[in-house]
């Protein structure tokens, strides 16, 4: 509605959803919130792997045989780019076109970078992309579930 209103008027369209923020108690950037809590971990875990002797040449499963090493195949950085991609098709598209194909691009970027990345750093991000790819059905399941109950006791 906003777009429809201000047009190609940036500006206004910025004021005017900043305005709509204020009033709905929205932060914009509160999405950020859990990223930024995970770059230390990120960060953390990404030198605890290069430098601990422990996990050197230790069998963790299967095909990996040293989770401080890339992985040999390359099947966790792409087991990586298929669950972000899910995890992605189960968010609501971006309104902005330009964001919409910068998000499309994502799991295909990531999934190269990830491909010279320690094992159990790519084991991570997989475990995440998951355990957030059950979170956001289990919530949509029960938004669903929810709105079902609504319309039934209205009818």
């Amino acid at each position: 509605q906003m777009k429809e209103r201000y047009g190609d008027d940036r500006a206004k369209l910025n004021q005017a959803m900043m305005e709509m923020y204020k009033k709905e108690k929205i932060n914009p950037l509160g999405g950020c919130l859990p990223i930024l809590v995970q770059i230390p971990v990120f960060i953390a875990l990404y030198w605890m792997l290069l430098e601990s002797v422990e996990l050197r040449q230790a069998p963790w499963l299967g095909w990996i045989q040293d989770l401080s090493t890339k992985d040999p195949f390359y099947i966790l950085p792409l087991i990586m780019g298929v669950s972000m991609f899910i995890q992605q098709r189960l968010n609501p598209t971006p309104p902005d076109p330009i964001q919409a194909k910068v998000m499309m691009a994502l799991p295909i970027v990531f999934t190269f970078f990830f491909l010279w990345f320690p094992s159990g750093l790519v084991l991570y991000w997989v475990v995440n992309n998951v355990l957030s790819i059950a979170q956001q059905y289990v919530i949509t399941k029960r938004v669903e579930a929810g709105t079902d109950k609504a319309s039934k006791s209205k009818a």
